[in-house]
């Protein structure tokens, strides 16, 4: 049997449309009180090409652990598209002069954390959900060679004069994807802002403060003209960056997606040691985890 909507007239909060047939019926719908604004953006920002190719074998074998400084896992006009809507910095939050464990220096900066609802433009919005897309996970899944992995997601403006003293990240970690959000229109390499890959062939206790000059090898990460930076943290997952120094005013800017190993019997373990402590079961971390 066919049927075919002819009338569509209003009623207080309904729709009533008729379909004609046989015999006559409405089909009474709910009508919204004011239609969502919806934000359309067009534009891809993954490169599935350059994400297809990557070998993940490769990767595992890198020295002195996982890591690659791919260029091109952002499509060339939606790089671009995000270098010219970057975050205002007004919406960051002060980073300085916080103590880290070990006696590790500062890490300096402004921060924004990404959560649902947060006010940003449009194209950022569009890349993030690319990012949770099954697409983004099964490529850091593939890469990692684990299964159960959630994202934070965060930028970081650092300013001149400030540095990421060397260090191997918690161990909740399993590791990060940074984008490099400048281009040589804002930055000159000069000023630094390289991310350094440390090789301490094993010397150093993961819980100890090395500085740069330290380590037995490093391997600066190149940061201009779409280029990103994957690793795996592993117990000597060494990095950091030395001192930038560049224009008052004017940022180190990135993009980071953080891996959270969230296998079942890990998290499980992790709140039963909170309900012990009196902790909320679920971190502030843990909300912002997609």
């Amino acid at each position: 049997m066919q049927f075919h909507a002819r009338t569509v007239r209003v009623r207080t909060n309904y729709v009533v449309i008729r379909l004609e047939s046989d015999g006559h019926k409405n089909l009474f719908l709910p009508q919204p009180s004011a239609a969502p604004e919806i934000r359309i953006d067009p534009m891809q920002y993954l490169n599935t090409k350059s994400i297809g190719s990557t070998d993940p074998n490769c990767f595992q074998r890198q020295q002195p652990y996982p890591w690659m400084n791919p260029q091109g896992i952002l499509t060339r006009q939606g790089f671009e598209t995000l270098l010219s809507n970057m975050p205002d910095v007004s919406l960051f939050t002060a980073f300085f002069d916080k103590k880290r464990k070990y006696g590790q220096k500062s890490h300096n900066r402004y921060v924004l954390e990404y959560r649902e609802g947060l006010d940003l433009p449009v194209p950022w919005q569009t890349f993030i959900n690319e990012l949770r897309s099954d697409l983004y996970r099964s490529f850091i899944k593939d890469l990692l060679a684990r299964g159960h992995i959630r994202f934070r997601f965060h930028w970081h403006y650092t300013p001149s004069g400030c540095a990421v003293s060397p260090h191997c990240d918690s161990r909740g970690k399993l590791g990060s994807h940074i984008f490099y959000m400048n281009s040589t229109s804002d930055w000159d390499p000069a000023w630094g802002g390289q991310t350094v890959i440390l090789n301490d062939n094993g010397r150093f206790d993961t819980e100890s403060s090395p500085w740069f000059d330290d380590f037995d090898e490093e391997f600066p990460a190149e940061t201009m003209n779409n280029r990103s930076l994957i690793f795996s943290r592993k117990g000597n997952s060494w990095h950091g960056m030395r001192d930038i120094h560049c224009p008052e005013g004017v940022f180190r800017k990135v993009f980071i997606v953080v891996f959270h190993d969230v296998r079942p019997g890990k998290l499980l373990f992790k709140r039963g040691k909170r309900l012990l402590r009196g902790r909320p079961l679920v971190s502030e971390n843990e909300k912002r985890m997609y």
